[in-house]
């Protein structure tokens, strides 16, 4: 009785891992002067183009309900398994559309929240891909996705407030009032809520935070599993946050081009590091 992986686009994952471990993906949309594209069909430099040009902020969907059904029943037959993790129902309401497409399906779907995003979101899907494919059980994947999820921390830089301004979303964020459209803002994601760690004026404010975060590891001893480090339009910080990082962990660091879902709110000159402890 194989299990299968499902999860949605606003994952951040090299393909070749997808198409290696056959993680399905369900693609998230986003509209752009009234154009509907699928994530499937956007490369993310195109996209970034098409927002700066655009005249009003793109607007994201989650994936209808019938298409998690439609992906669950193609994938699997009716003794089959399905995990299903997606993007936290703090940002969108895509687990939910995929809970009610598993229902709708027929199919045997377990759908997580991953609680987070992004590469942070891809720590447990990799690994209950991997499992499944090991032949484990549904219990056992699950209790290994749980416990990633417990020890995974996620710190995101903000170059501006613009788009989450724009998108009704900077009220989310704890601890932000006034107009800070020109501020350095760094957030944490955690237990379902962004907060805001510290804000500053320049660069500065980043290479700060990268060094207590470096210093913060070093004295807390715990050991690390992987780091992943995605942006939009934010290299020249991530590969200097690598460069710091890379110390701590054995495996490689990946630095990727995060997804048009997050950069849609988080506008260009973000940042996300992605922190999965043993």
């Amino acid at each position: 009785m194989p299990i299968k992986i499902v999860t949605d686009s606003s994952i951040t994952i090299e393909p070749g891992i997808a198409r290696e471990l056959d993680i399905t993906i369900v693609p998230l949309s986003v509209t752009i002067d009234g154009t509907m594209y699928s994530d499937d069909d956007l490369k993310f430099e195109d996209f970034m183009v098409k927002m700066a040009a655009s005249k009003n902020l793109p607007k994201t969907s989650q994936p209808p309900v019938g298409v998690f059904a439609e992906v669950y029943e193609k994938i699997a037959a009716e003794d089959d398994e399905i995990i299903s993790i997606h993007l936290t129902e703090a940002l969108s309401g895509t687990v939910e559309a995929a809970r009610q497409g598993g229902m709708l399906s027929g199919r045997n779907v377990t759908v997580i929240d991953s609680d987070f995003t992004d590469q942070a979101q891809k720590f447990q899907v990799v690994e209950a891909a991997r499992l499944a494919k090991a032949g484990a059980s549904k219990e056992e994947i699950l209790e290994k996705i749980k416990y990633i999820r417990e020890n995974t921390e996620l710190f995101i830089g903000f170059s501006t407030l613009e788009n989450l301004v724009k998108g009704g979303r900077v009220s989310r964020m704890t601890g932000l009032f006034g107009s800070l459209l020109q501020v350095r803002v760094i957030g944490t994601l955690k237990d379902r809520e962004l907060n805001t760690l510290l804000r500053g004026r320049g660069s500065k404010t980043f290479y700060k935070r990268l060094e207590e975060l470096s210093d913060s590891i070093s004295s807390s001893g715990r050991k690390i599993r992987e780091i992943g480090i995605s942006h939009a339009q934010g290299l020249e910080f991530s590969q200097k946050a690598k460069e710091v990082l890379q110390k701590f962990v054995e495996k490689p660091i990946s630095i990727l081009d995060t997804n048009t879902t997050i950069a849609t709110h988080t506008g260009p000159g973000a940042w996300a590091i992605m922190i999965d402890y043993e």
